[in-house]
């Protein structure tokens, strides 16, 4: 039963490298198109913000590891459990790079905010100053920037485009810069500048903060490290030093328990990154320019 069980997986397996294969040709060859205009569904929009930097490089290394897996073991189970660990581990296990987007999106609204506050003591209107500073807006928020530029330069209403920027900037602090814009856009606004100053300023303490709560949270990632480092050299060490101590998962009972096993160390993991992780302030307007649009 367990063989046959593991033929099936294996013809199983095959395909679906096969078929993500060629996704992932078709979507390398496919022309693409700015999603920035278009509704997106909040699915998308959290791959979009959380997806890895290489996807294809980390879809290879997944079917690849689930397949040694299978082949070395012959365990069905394992297949899929390896190919979660490949997926998810890297990111628990290395930097956090999401943290590190986050502080340099918030560094970047600071720096395009006082941008702002210079262009308008200029004497400039605030379509010009949008205009003005999409070439030289910081890398981390420039898309944003020069497609909402893009969006005025096409006619776009200014309070339409600003909320379509900040669905684009997905911040906290980019709605509140927003809101300020939106609060100046159709009336001349003394104030404005002193209000985008402000605002950078609390970006730059917001920085700050994160940045010294993500040195006091180190020793919880340290501590993931060193449960999953040992837990994974646990199990290897047994597969590859002592196989015969793993023979009852040979049997489709040993399969159930190792599914068990396997969804308890997910779980215990995906607590551990949770933990690890930090908790994002809502939004005040979240999804305003899919509103828009829809």
């Amino acid at each position: 039963m367990v063989a046959v069980s593991a033929r099936l997986l294996l013809v199983l397996l095959l395909g679906a490298g096969f078929g993500g294969g060629a996704w992932l040709l078709y979507t390398g060859l496919r022309p693409t198109e700015s999603t920035t205009d278009r509704q997106e569904g909040r699915v998308l929009r959290w791959w979009r913000a959380h997806r890895p930097t290489r996807p294809g490089r980390r879809l290879a290394a997944t079917v690849l590891t689930s397949l040694a897996v299978f082949l070395v073991t012959g365990w069905p189970v394992a297949a899929p459990l390896a190919a979660l660990a490949a997926w998810f581990l890297p990111s628990l296990l290395g930097r956090d790079k999401d943290h590190e987007r986050a502080v340099a999106r918030i560094e970047a609204i600071a720096s395009w905010t006082e941008q702002l506050r210079d262009t308008l003591a200029a004497a400039a209107g605030l379509e010009q100053a949008l205009l003005a500073t999409a070439a030289t807006a910081p890398q981390a928020i420039r898309p944003q920037i020069a497609d909402c530029a893009g969006r005025i330069r096409r006619g776009q209403r200014l309070s339409d485009a600003l909320h379509e920027l900040a669905d684009g900037l997905a911040d906290p602090l980019g709605d509140l810069v927003v809101i300020a814009l939106l609060g100046a856009a159709g009336r001349q606004s003394g104030r404005l500048a002193d209000l985008l100053a402000g605002l950078a300023r609390s970006a730059r303490e917001q920085a700050l903060m994160r940045a010294r709560t993500a040195s006091s949270r180190a020793r919880i990632r340290t501590s993931v490290r060193i449960v999953v480092a040992t837990t994974l050299g646990m199990a290897i060490g047994l597969v590859v030093l002592n196989r015969s101590y793993l023979q009852p998962f040979d049997t489709a009972a040993g399969q159930l328990v190792l599914l068990l096993v396997g969804g308890l160390f997910a779980g215990a993991f995906a607590w551990l990154r949770r933990i690890s992780a930090f908790a994002e302030p809502a939004r005040l307007l979240a999804g305003a320019g899919t509103e828009l649009t829809s």
